[in-house]
C-alpha cells in the first residue's frame, strides 16, 4: 500500500471512527439482549361465526368483528381464567383477537412463557367465547364454532436473534452518525475561529488630517472697532483743550 493510500485510510478512520465503533457495538448489544431476554411463545386458535339462517353471511361477518372486540371482557375471560389457573388480570394482556373484514373468522392468540401454556390460553379463551356467543344464539341468529384449536408452537416468537441484532446495528448507526455530525460541527467551528484569529489586523499609519487654523477675523474686527473709538477720544481731548484756552 502506498503512502497516499495509507494517509487516505487513516484520515477516513479518524473521521468515521464513531460510526465504525457504534454499529458493531449496537449489534453486540442486540445479540446480548436476544440471549438474556426471556422467551415468549404464541399460539392461535380460530373461531368461526356461522348464521343459523342460510344465506345471511353479512351478519356473520359483522358479529365476528363484534365478538373480536369484546374478547377481553370479564364475561369471556372468567371461564378461561378458571380453566387455565391464570388470574384474569394477568390473562387480559396476554390474549388478543384479530378479525377479517371479508370472512367470519376470529383469530385468538395467547402469549406465555412456555409453548404449552400459550396453547392452553388460546384454546381456553376460544372455548369461553364459543360458550358466551352461543348463549345468545337465538337473539343474534348466529352460532360460534371452534374452527381450529391452538397447537404448541415449535419455537418462541420472541426474542428473535436476527431481528434484535438488526435493531441494535440500526441504533448504533444512528448514534454513530449523530456523533460524526457533532464532531464535524465542532471541528468546523474551531477551524473558523483559528482562521479568524490568524488574519492580520489592518493598520492605519496615515496621520490624521489637521484642521486649518481659523483666519484672524476676530482680531481684524476688533481693530476696526477700536479705530473710531480712538479718534473719538482724541477729538474730545482737542475740544477740551480749546475750551480751556478760551
Amino acid at each position: 500500500m502506498s503512502d497516499s493510500s495509507r494517509t487516505a485510510v487513516g484520515s477516513l478512520l479518524r473521521r468515521c471512527w464513531p460510526l465504525l465503533a457504534a454499529v458493531p457495538l449496537g449489534a453486540v448489544c442486540g445479540g446480548g439482549y436476544a440471549l438474556v431476554a426471556p422467551a415468549q411463545y404464541q399460539s392461535s386458535a380460530y373461531v368461526m361465526v356461522v348464521p343459523t339462517t342460510p344465506g345471511d353471511g353479512t351478519s356473520s361477518i359483522d358479529f365476528a368483528q363484534a365478538y373480536g372486540r369484546v374478547i377481553t371482557q370479564p364475561e369471556i375471560l372468567l371461564g378461561a381464567a378458571a380453566s387455565t389457573g391464570v388470574p384474569m388480570a394477568e390473562l387480559t394482556p396476554l390474549v388478543q383477537a384479530v378479525t377479517s373484514p371479508d370472512a367470519p373468522m376470529i383469530q385468538i392468540t395467547g402469549t406465555a412463557g412456555t409453548a404449552a401454556r400459550s396453547a392452553a390460553e388460546a384454546n381456553a379463551v376460544a372455548d369461553s367465547l364459543v360458550t358466551f356467543g352461543n348463549a345468545a344464539s337465538k337473539d343474534t341468529r348466529v352460532r360460534l364454532l371452534t374452527f381450529a384449536a391452538a397447537a404448541r408452537p415449535a419455537r418462541p416468537s420472541s426474542p428473535s436473534r436476527t431481528l434484535d441484532i438488526a435493531v441494535g446495528a440500526a441504533a448504533g448507526l444512528l448514534v454513530g452518525g449523530l456523533g460524526m455530525m457533532a464532531r464535524q460541527s465542532r471541528a468546523g467551528a474551531a477551524g473558523s475561529d483559528a482562521v479568524s484569529g490568524a488574519l492580520p489586523t489592518p493598520r492605519n499609519d496615515q496621520p490624521e488630517p489637521v484642521a486649518p487654523a481659523p483666519a484672524p477675523a476676530d482680531e481684524a474686527q476688533a481693530a476696526a472697532e477700536a479705530e473710531p473709538a480712538a479718534e473719538d477720544r482724541a477729538g474730545r481731548k482737542h475740544a477740551a483743550a480749546a475750551q480751556g484756552r478760551r
